[in-house]
């Protein structure tokens, strides 16, 4: 059997934890710049903000319904996240940690087990122990686990939080009255062609024919299908995948126009790349630079530009990295231009164990060791405690969080005070 494990309005939850007078009222968190809403109470959905909202076209709707609004807090979710999924793995260790606020537990020898009274043990336990709630899906596969937590989620009254699709008659039902649109692993584009063929439901995908399915579908729709009619055919993934490229990119508070400033920005993303490859231990062959003017702003002179520096040898190294990236920034640069966005892609990534070296290499053994001592300076007090030359060392670019909520589980400065 498999479980869903759902954490319900996660980022929302979070902030509540911690602020508990904001139980039960409307509850927004906006994306990187307090751009547009990312996260929503069940209080805020009701009252119709949509997913993607730009905050500030709903300014006046956050102030009429009194909807608290929060910038997103990326430190705190996080290690709610790692609490979570560190008590779930107390139950199994079969775990696949599918996203920040979701995990999908197999239990395999739980035969004799009461699977309903062991996630009643674990939503409790969640709740008692990180303050989040959850909502759980339990049934023979991926997939209609999946459509069980929706059950779970949808109707809390009745089912607890908890949902089993022990047997069939559950299954058929549950299926019957998921929409084909709500199917994990059903996009858009293959939603249209199902419905085209009067597909509307999840039983009436199960029921058309294999061999339409893998024509159409690929093998991957035929496993889902086999998912659905209870046969467990995707299995969990307890490994997460190196990613095959890596991006840094932010939108700036405000609009810069200076090739100095561009170059720090720059420079501070192939960094946080460089660091992100390291940690995953790859190594790079390529860099993607671009810049983007502010679409906003029409009477603006418009731009955007980027390139691909090919590097002569895979590395991990920022010294390097950052090289190119900015030998990359010099080519695409235009004065004149009110710059809004910047961002770096490390590609063509390789294992940092089974690179190909270059007869003519630069890249020595001083880096490797250099770039571990500051890897190790910045996970024991912090990110930026340590800059190159091109950075700005007086400065520290920060995004626009009006509504940032403090760090309550990360930084001992900001942590609870109790009187």
């Amino acid at each position: 059997m498999f479980a869903l494990i759902d954490c319900n309005n996660f980022y929302a939850s979070c902030e509540r934890v911690f602020q508990p007078q904001y139980e039960g009222k409307a509850v927004v968190i906006l994306s990187n710049n307090d751009g547009c809403v990312i996260a929503r109470s069940n209080e805020a959905k009701v009252l119709g903000i949509p997913m993607g909202a730009p905050a500030f076209k709903f300014r006046s709707e956050f102030k009429k319904y009194n909807i608290k609004v929060f910038s997103s807090n990326y430190p705190l979710y996080g290690d709610m996240s790692h609490r979570v999924m560190t008590i779930l793995e107390e139950y199994t260790p079969n775990v696949e940690i599918y996203s920040i606020d979701e995990a999908f537990l197999k239990f395999q020898g739980f035969e004799y087990f009461d699977l309903r009274e062991t996630g009643l043990k674990i939503r409790k336990q969640v709740r008692q122990w990180t303050g989040i709630p959850v909502s759980i899906g339990i049934a023979r596969s991926k997939a209609l686990a999946k459509i069980a937590n929706k059950i779970a989620k949808k109707f809390t009254n009745k089912t607890g939080g908890i949902y089993c699709i022990d047997n069939d008659e559950k299954r058929l039902k549950a299926l019957k009255w998921t929409a084909i649109s709500d199917v994990w692993g059903v996009g858009i584009r293959h939603e249209k062609r199902l419905r085209g063929l009067g597909v509307k439901s999840a039983l009436d995908f199960v029921n058309l024919p294999d061999s339409w399915v893998k024509k159409n579908l690929s093998i991957l729709g035929l496993r889902l299908k086999r998912d659905l009619q209870g046969a467990p055919t995707i299995q969990l993934e307890e490994t997460v995948p190196a990613k095959k490229s890596i991006a840094t990119t932010r939108s700036f508070k405000s609009t810069i126009s200076t090739f100095s400033n561009l170059e720090e920005r720059i420079t501070t993303y192939t960094l946080l790349g460089a660091e992100k490859l390291r940690k995953q231990r790859s190594c790079a062959s390529a860099i993607y630079v671009f810049v983007r003017s502010n679409p906003f702003q029409k009477e603006a002179e418009q731009y955007r530009n980027g390139c691909t520096v090919t590097l002569p040898y895979s590395t991990d190294s920022s010294l390097i990295l950052n090289q190119y990236a900015l030998k990359g920034l010099k080519s695409i640069f235009r004065s004149g231009i009110e710059y809004k966005k910047a961002g770096i892609l490390l590609l063509g990534l390789t294992p940092s164990t089974s690179r190909q070296m270059s007869l003519f290499e630069k890249d020595s053994a001083k880096h490797s060791v250099l770039m571990q001592t500051l890897d190790k300076i910045h996970r024991r007090f912090g990110p930026h405690r340590m800059k190159l030359a091109s950075q700005d060392l007086k400065q520290t670019w920060k995004m626009r969080r009006d509504h940032l909520s403090s760090r309550f589980t990360t930084e001992i400065d900001e942590v609870i005070k109790v009187k």
